[in-house]
């Protein structure tokens, strides 16, 4: 029966080679390694001949007729990162017990490996090293080569991070990590030039793998202590010791003294380059300038997001936003689009919208959202991870102009104000090409040119899609299509928040389809998983995970009023609390019941890329004692938060949305409740606009839309109590924990209640 079964895969495996047009072999002989397994060797072997049946293979070692030489354990890889390295002529393994075993076994060091798909520097490394059959034999004779996707495995990379800090004084991608048979680290780093000399290092990856090797074969003891000693560092590093009390107004005062000294008052945005937009910084001001009036608190977010939308940082024909500055002045971006970073950016805008009143900036969020539909939407209706940085003719080459190609497609009087308005010349600002900035406002541009601004809008409108149509026609940068819980709840929060902020129905509709995806794929009990990549869900869910995805399913609440969501969200922030719970300390910790044991349990605290998941969970906590009027939630809340109170106190500015928080505990929220009489659809239209429309950071809103929403609103929420529509017509209630003002059916009066802000208390407050 086996050898039955082996002839019947060898045939499958011809037939596919057959349909492909191309003969797949046996892979070569990975340098350096030792001979397969008859099994491994088959299954890579099918594996491979699946994968030519689709796609080319991603390596520069192929055989005359196209097919790849090498072929390693990532093929089996879902991980859309891990597969990009299947054709190295290392012998990678994926993380997980088997190559640790191996270590063991054979007494070998372990080279760990962290990126992710569209990293720039993980695509240099790769190509100058990894695929290069000399420094390969050297990993594959001497080391346990470990390949993680750090999207997939944030516990994994936030863990080695803290070595390559503490070694280095700083942090990247790709990280690079020696780590003991017992994994234990130590040396680490992030990129690496591949042989002494290159790019101006003394030694390079070559040398250091030699020279680690030599080490551990001479005295491996002598290496195994100086691993023990850098991991307790890394063990104490990541330990958080708990505030005795509460945070409170001098934490955030600290802060915005804090971010009034690092603004770049010049280009906008904190620090010097490369800059980050920082999205939860930008939120914190604003919820800053609202409780204290600080005309700089308002004053730094509007200079920093007008200098977003008006730089190369920002896609300027596709709307979006590239992953960073690599200037001061926001010319010339890091071209990866991040999924995370356009959902943020798109709720900083709307905030920001909110708060002053500005139409433009609410466009500038409906383009981004735009953006993420065209280039990061699945067919599924989720959002995959990103864009890669790199393109097929090289960095930027996607998103750049020179000014011939400018006039191919736009001639006249247009083709010159594209050029002076996004400052296409000659020179170039990238490796002699352009990235689009507004280098001159529209109206002095058409100023110049003796346009009238309303012709001068309509030429750049059309222009725009012209170039946007002809971008679209070149060789276009690969996506990484995997789909992350987390970071599709950030995207269901900003589609969401857009559709009841902006009154655009597709919006909502959007963050539907996708929180429907995520919930029936990614869901398959009541925990969750992180991942679907490659047609299946793999690898449990992680804090951020449960804390974004419960944010916007929130958000979705509001902006449909359907009690499904709500009920999910609360089943999810149970499992977080039962799963992840610091029960001795406070806070959540970043994995949870099901977590990987050989690997510390962190709490972040701090904000990256990514928002602090701590402080999302204690955001949702503070949002859902409101609605549900549960003091043991609020309690929780402020427990989170006290458990970073010294890490506050220390760094405000390193974690500006748990200072979001913060300040939402020394408030007291809104609660918003709107019933309709099934007979007001204007009415409620009108109303629901007022309360879209303002700045309300701290609020819930309930809106009962017809008789049985509204007992079904009654039964959910008790801040719904016995409230009804007033005269027959649909009725507004204002209330702070339990004490309403007067109900209304005018919008106008309605505005007016809810323009009052509670100023912050003058003292910090001693405990919850």
């Amino acid at each position: 029966m086996r050898r039955l079964a082996f002839v019947i895969f060898l045939a499958s495996v011809l037939v596919e080679c057959r349909e492909s047009g191309r003969d797949v072999s046996v892979s070569d002989p990975l340098p350096g390694a030792a001979p397969r397994a008859d099994a491994l060797a088959n299954e890579l072997r099918g594996a491979a001949a699946r994968e030519e049946a689709r796609d080319r293979p991603r390596t520069r070692h192929r055989r005359a007729d196209g097919t790849a030489r090498f072929t390693n354990r990532l093929i089996l890889a879902r991980s859309p990162y891990l597969r990009q390295h299947a054709h190295n002529p290392v012998d990678w393994y994926a993380w997980g017990e088997e190559a640790f075993a191996r270590a063991a076994r054979d007494r070998k060091l372990i080279l760990l490996s962290v990126g992710y798909a569209t990293c720039h520097w993980c695509h240099v490394m790769e190509e100058e090293s990894f695929e290069d059959e000399e420094i390969a034999g050297a990993m594959n004779a001497d080391y346990v080569a470990i390949k993680v996707d750090r999207e997939e495995r944030p516990d994994v990379d936030g863990t080695y991070m803290q070595a390559v800090m503490l070694l280095t004084g700083g942090g990247g991608w790709p990280m690079t990590v020696w780590l003991t048979p017992d994994r234990e680290v130590f040396f680490a780093g992030t990129y690496f030039p591949p042989r002494d000399g290159d790019r101006g290092v003394r030694l390079g990856f070559l040398s250091l793998l030699r020279h680690f090797a030599d080490a551990y074969r001479t005295d491996p003891e002598n290496v195994a202590h100086e691993g023990r000693m850098l991991t307790a560092r890394v063990r104490v590093a990541g330990d958080v010791e708990p505030a005795v009390g509460m945070p409170g107004r001098a934490v955030l005062d600290a802060a915005f003294a804090q971010y009034t000294t690092a603004f770049d008052a010049a280009h906008g945005g904190f620090g010097r380059a490369p800059k980050f937009p920082m999205p939860p910084a930008l939120e914190f001001l604003l919820r800053y300038h609202r409780r204290t009036q600080a005309p700089a608190a308002l004053a730094m977010v509007e200079r920093t997001l007008d200098a977003l939308a008006t730089g190369g940082v920002r896609d300027q024909l596709g709307g979006g936003f590239h992953r960073y500055a690599t200037d001061a002045a926001w010319q010339v971006p890091h071209f990866e689009k991040m999924l995370y970073d356009n959902a943020q950016l798109a709720t900083a805008y709307l905030a920001a919208a909110q708060a002053t009143g500005r139409d433009d900036w609410g466009s500038v969020a409906r383009e981004i959202l735009d953006d993420m539909l065209r280039t990061l939407r699945a067919p599924e209706g989720a959002f995959y991870a990103a864009v890669d940085a790199d393109d097929p003719q090289g960095e930027g080459a996607y998103y750049t102009w020179t000014p011939p190609e400018v006039d191919a497609l736009v001639r006249g009087e247009a083709g010159a104000l594209v050029r002076a308005h996004y400052g296409v010349d000659d020179a170039g600002n990238f490796e002699g090409r352009t990235v689009l900035h507004v280098a001159q406002p529209l109206a002095e541009a058409a100023r110049a040119l003796g346009l009238e601004p309303a012709r001068a809008g309509e030429l750049l409108a059309d222009a725009r899609t012209r170039l946007l149509r002809a971008r679209t026609a070149r060789p276009a940068p690969l996506v990484d299509t995997k789909i992350l819980t987390g970071w599709n709840g950030l995207a269901i929060s900003a589609f969401a928040r857009a559709g009841a902020t902006l009154a655009e129905p597709h919006y909502v509709d959007v963050a539907v389809e996708a929180a429907r995806f995520v919930l029936a794929s990614l869901r398959p009990d009541d925990r969750l998983l992180r991942v679907w990549a490659a047609g299946g869900a793999a690898q449990p869910a992680f804090l951020d995970d449960y804390a974004f995805l419960t944010a916007g399913l929130l958000d979705l609440y509001e902006a449909t009023g359907d009690l499904a969501w709500i009920t999910v969200a609360r089943e999810l922030q149970a499992r977080l609390d039962l799963d992840f719970w610091d029960a001795e300390d406070g806070g959540y910790f970043e994995s949870g019941a099901e977590r990987d044991p050989a690997l510390p349990r962190t709490k972040p605290h701090a904000d990256g890329a990514l928002p602090s998941g701590n402080a999302v969970a204690a955001d949702n906590l503070v949002r859902l004692a409101t609605l549900f009027d549960d003091e043991a939630m609020r309690r929780r809340a402020a427990a989170c938060v006290r458990a970073f109170g010294r890490e506050l106190a220390a760094r405000p500015t390193g974690a500006a949305r748990l200072l979001g928080v913060v300040e939402a505990l020394l408030d007291r929220p809104r609660e918003i409740v709107v019933i309709d009489p099934e007979r007001g659809r204007s009415e409620r239209a009108a109303l629901l606009a007022v309360v879209h429309h303002q700045y309300l950071p701290n609020r819930v809103l309930v809106v009962a839309r017809d008789d049985a929403a509204l007992t079904a609103a009654r039964s959910a929420f008790p801040i719904v109590g016995e409230k009804e529509a007033i005269d027959g017509r649909t009725t507004a209630y204002v209330c702070e924990r339990g004490r309403c003002l007067a109900p209304t059916s005018d919008p106008g009066v309605l505005a007016q209640q809810l323009d009052g802000v509670t100023a912050l208390p003058s003292e910090d407050a001693k405990g919850d």
